[in-house]
């Protein structure tokens, strides 16, 4: 039952901010969220540190929790790191690709199209990102899959608030073109369609898009 509450607060928090009804930097205070969904603190609380470990939400000592705040300078620096590492993840995941891997990565296609179909931009960005973290992983660079994992959660936040509502079928169309480079096992064409589609993702920004509301009540109603 406590473990259902505190998805139901992740959820509702999470639609908040990708639909732009919470303002980056917004208190989260946990009385005012504990009186709307009427559960005690210690679950709000939970809640929210699952958020902050979301990169959705920030704690600061002796302050609280905010609506986490990413600036354009943070999302040029994260785009910027993810084209390095994801160029040499394309030709790590080419030195071993197989049927089952490519079979993999067009299932999660699949996901992604019917979310993008439905309209749904919480499960669209999620699993956008995801597939990025997908291909690491079945390159087989632990590592990488780890650091990529902390970059694409941090840039899901960032498109998820800043990216044009548009852009979601254009990702997901992009990614099927890199699958079909893969496929082909043509690297360098791969590599390019990666460093692009990134750069395009970057470019859909709109940073000033908001029109937001502090009032917690409000955004959640």
């Amino acid at each position: 039952m406590e473990s259902s509450s505190t998805a139901t607060i992740v959820a509702a928090l999470t639609r908040a901010i990708v639909e732009h009804r919470l303002q980056p930097g917004t208190k989260l205070a946990e009385q005012k969220l504990a009186d709307h969904f009427g559960v005690s603190r210690t679950l709000v609380r939970q809640a929210l540190f699952q958020l902050v470990q979301k990169h959705l939400v920030k704690m600061e000592p002796a302050r609280g929790a905010f609506v986490a705040a990413p600036t354009v300078e943070e999302a040029r620096q994260v785009f910027q790191v993810r084209r390095l590492l994801e160029a040499e993840m394309v030709r790590g995941f080419l030195r071993n690709v197989t049927p089952a891997k490519l079979k993999a990565l067009r299932d999660h296609l699949a996901q992604e199209k019917a979310a993008v179909d439905r309209r749904d931009a919480a499960q669209g960005v999620e699993l956008l990102g995801d597939f990025h973290v997908r291909m690491a992983e079945l390159a087989g660079n632990g590592v990488l899959t780890q650091i990529l994992r902390d970059l694409v959660s941090r840039s899901s936040l960032i498109s998820l608030m800043y990216q044009r509502d548009s852009f979601a079928a254009h990702s997901q169309e992009e990614h099927v073109e890199l699958v079909k480079a893969l496929a082909a096992k043509d690297e360098k064409r791969a590599v390019k369609l990666m460093e692009e589609h990134l750069l395009h993702v970057e470019e859909s920004l709109a940073f000033d898009r908001f029109v937001p509301t502090h009032d917690i009540a409000l955004a959640l109603a």
